[in-house]
């Protein structure tokens, strides 16, 4: 403003004092008249030189004044765009939804927020690279804006989480089930990039805003962001290219799940977590042969609870290995003193299976304790071999040369097929339950079993059946030839010290521990084996 002040004023002065004395100078300078006075004439001139420079400061200002505007632009851009997308990003998403939600208030129309996530984003960027990565960000991106409406938003709100939010009429849901499934399939489409083919699978949880629920009142962006967060999860946990609707109970769910994270953080460190044994029994002679490990938390809160509630939770945290590597401890300690003629069998996470540690980390324990490999027997599950089978034949021959015996669990419900069985050494197998409860039905239960055992014994594998609750099941097994079983007709699993007494009961524990079970009386022992 003060340099177009100062040029304006050089024009008005130029125009009264110049209007008089520039053709008396001109003339002058031609030779053509007297010169006029020399103050007024160097007056004129630096009028003239203020008009230049008032001119030119104006113009210089008013073009820092456009690249500081251009400037403010790109960074505010910068600020509330995503660079990578071009999306709104997690500071601009929330708000923009909101004055969306607002704007429609008092009409027949809602928003549904989606929130969006890419299955397994993590894997495609380990095995594509982040170039490949990026790709398929900014396609997923495209894709999603392309299948929403005109007057949609999309946020991105981390690093392969997106936001969505469009109107709708609140009695015409079925026009968000329309764009949902329309971005499911766009962004299902292969991505390809430098002669690399990705496919991509999202889940989305959705929430309207209109409050159908009595228990639902009317929410903001960010509680419905939260809610369909909340849906996304349930459905992430159901597969893969899934979509959900907020439930409020889905909320409830989620509370509880958090609370059992805590209580499992807790836990750990504080002994909260038990080996408990099942027996196991040679069906032909009915003698007790040894004892399968299972977890159980005793939670001050909720009790005894069962492993196939927490132990899902433990592998998602990635604290599975540290709760097995306790259990694994005590039930060493606790089968110290158990007759040299009983197994232990525990079972291995596949998360596990993953750490190639895992197998020194097994024989430390071993070591730690003095139990004898020659009678631990790791079970693992047929999921495992389909993870990563290089790693687990080389953990599996680890364990084995060092005298450890190696079970394949719940055969017959995974995917092994007859190469992996021989070419891993596996020492004996289990069927599974399901399979075992159904002999004496109508269904295909019974050849199922027969067939497996037959396998087994063309492989020179010993079998073992699990989930063995009634004579009659066990009668159809006995027919089948030398097995080993367990379950609930044998007794239910039991802690430690119910284990200890069974064995005393038995006489199969060693003599150190007939001491302290019969009052420290060597005698008594003695009498009790003469009896």
């Amino acid at each position: 403003m003060i340099a177009l002040g100062i040029a304006i004023a050089a024009v008005i002065l130029f125009v009264g004092t110049g209007g008089t004395l520039m053709p008396q100078i001109v003339r002058a300078w031609f030779g053509g008249g007297d010169a006029p006075n020399l103050l007024l004439t160097n007056a004129v001139l630096l009028n003239i030189a203020l008009l230049i420079f008032g001119w030119r400061r104006y113009k210089d200002l008013h073009t820092e004044v456009e690249v500081r505007r251009v400037a403010e632009k790109r960074a505010r851009e910068l600020a509330e765009r995503d660079p990578l997308t071009g999306c709104l990003n997690r500071r601009s998403g929330p708000p923009a939804m909101e004055r969306l939600r607002s704007m429609l208030e008092g009409t027949h129309r809602e928003i549904a927020v989606m929130m969006i996530d890419l299955d397994n984003f993590k894997q495609i960027n380990d095995l594509n690279g982040h170039q490949m990565g990026d790709r398929v960000l900014t396609t997923v991106a495209r894709r999603i804006r392309d299948a929403l409406p005109e007057d949609g938003l999309l946020a991105r709100i981390g690093g392969d989480e997106f936001a969505c939010a469009v109107p709708f009429d609140y009695n015409a849901r079925e026009e968000v089930d329309d764009i949902v499934t329309a971005i499911i399939r766009s962004v299902s489409a292969p991505i390809e990039s430098n002669q690399m083919t990705v496919e991509a699978t999202i889940s989305i949880g959705v929430a309207q805003s209109g409050g159908n629920f009595a228990v639902q009142p009317e929410a903001d962006a960010d509680a419905l962001i939260h809610r369909a967060d909340i849906a996304m999860y349930h459905a992430k946990k159901r597969g893969r290219n899934r979509y959900y609707w907020f439930e409020p109970q889905m909320e409830d769910e989620l509370r509880f799940r958090n609370e059992l994270e805590a209580g499992i953080r807790r836990g750990i460190p504080a002994g909260e977590f038990v080996p408990y044994y099942e027996q196991q029994i040679d069906l032909e002679t009915g003698k007790l042969s040894g004892f399968e490990m299972l977890a159980r938390w005793k939670s001050p809160r909720y009790g005894v609870v069962s492993p196939e509630i927490f132990i899902p939770i433990a592998e998602e945290i990635d604290l599975i290995g540290e709760l097995s590597e306790q259990l694994i401890r005590q039930a060493l300690e606790d089968a110290k003193d158990w007759d040299p003629s009983l197994t232990l069998s525990v079972n291995i996470s596949p998360v596990q299976l993953r750490d190639p540690w895992f197998a020194q980390k097994l024989l430390h324990l071993l070591v730690e304790s003095g139990f004898p490999p020659a009678r631990l027997e790791i079970e693992i599950t047929e999921s495992c071999l389909h993870e990563n089978i290089g790693a687990v034949r080389s953990i599996v021959s680890s364990l084995k040369n060092q005298g450890i015996r190696i079970s394949l669990d719940d055969f017959g419900t995974g995917y092994s097929s007859l190469s992996q069985l021989r070419s891993l050494p596996f020492d004996r197998l289990k069927i599974d339950r399901s399979f075992v409860s159904e002999l004496t039905g109508e269904g295909e239960g019974k050849a199922l079993v027969e067939a497996i055992v037959s396998l087994g014994k063309g492989l020179a594998l010993p079998v073992t059946a699990e989930g063995i609750e009634n004579s009659d099941v066990l009668g159809q097994l006995k027919g089948m030839g030398e097995l080993k079983g367990q379950g609930y007709l044998y007794g239910k699993p039991e802690d430690a010290d119910a284990t200890r007494n069974r064995l005393a009961a038995l006489g199969m524990l060693t003599q150190a521990q007939h001491v302290a079970s019969e009052g420290g009386s060597v005698a008594a022992i003695e009498q009790r084996k003469a009896g």
